[in-house]
């Protein structure tokens, strides 16, 4: 492995549970390095997902976390100044491609449509990366995957991807698991009990429902961690939920209430 890769190397298995076939779909993808999307809800768990994959087929991981104000150059390089003149910095964008990893924009959609445009030549036959500023063309490593991830239900006319972006990718649906799966993932994460786990899915599958009819989004997988991981520190059931659960998702007095009575119903 390259040594400037070494840091990216997930070393310990990063908990996760399938929900479908989606690691065997994954790993058919990566197998013929087919760029890929993950679609899905804030906290359902896509990026521990690709963390897994990361892990599983012993690759190295560099995540970029998008916004609004990252450019093109904060993905594929710049160059800096330091004592002995100029040097060019590869970005995380360039290090992938170079070097052979797996680049994983999270949440794309928060970056700006003309920043995104740059990971096009790597998405299709030619696996190319063209460093205009350095006058540098960068022949993808057999190695190099890049993975993009965001949130379907926040996308619109402003904020969303171009068809020409996304007809590059393949893509996964994610979701949040089912009450037993979910439950298992938060007695892991969370530490706390089979029962104690079940009551807080419980109260996430009730706020759930009413997205869309009063919440932009419901309780997440992550979120119910931070509950468990609360409870597990001897903070009383009803003050961890409206902390982690409740209080974060809406400032609507009325929205409040009913999710208070969610969660009194179940502790």
């Amino acid at each position: 492995m390259q040594d400037e890769l070494r840091d990216h190397l997930i070393t310990e298995e990063p908990y996760y549970q399938s929900t479908a076939d989606e690691v065997e779909l994954y790993e058919a993808a990566y197998s013929v390095r087919m760029p890929m999307m993950l679609k899905g809800p804030t906290g359902c768990g896509k990026t521990r997902f690709v963390e897994h994959m990361a892990w599983k087929l012993r690759k190295p991981l560099i995540t970029v976390s998008c916004n609004e104000d990252m450019t093109a150059s904060d993905l594929v390089g710049r160059y800096l100044l330091d004592a002995n003149g100029t040097r060019w910095q590869d970005g995380p964008l360039t290090q992938a491609a170079r070097h052979g990893a797996i680049c994983y924009l999270d949440e794309i959609v928060e970056a700006r449509q003309d920043t995104t445009v740059v990971i096009h030549p790597l998405t299709d036959n030619r696996r190319m990366l063209p460093l205009e500023k350095k006058g540098e063309m960068v022949e993808a490593h057999p190695d190099f995957q890049v993975v993009i991830s965001y949130n379907p239900g926040y996308q619109s006319l402003m904020k969303d991807l171009k068809e020409s972006t996304k007809q590059r990718f393949g893509a996964l649906d994610f979701n949040y698991p089912d009450h037993e799966t979910e439950t298992r993932i938060v007695v892991h994460e969370g530490g706390v009990n089979e029962d104690m786990a079940s009551k807080l899915v419980s109260v996430a599958e009730r706020a759930r429902n009413l997205k869309g009819h009063g919440l932009d989004e419901g309780i997440s997988t992550r979120m119910l961690v931070y509950a468990a991981s609360l409870i597990a520190k001897g903070v009383a059931p009803l003050a961890a939920c409206r902390m982690a659960l409740v209080r974060p998702i809406t400032d609507d007095p009325d929205m409040r209430d009913a999710l208070d009575s969610a969660v009194t119903t179940f502790f």
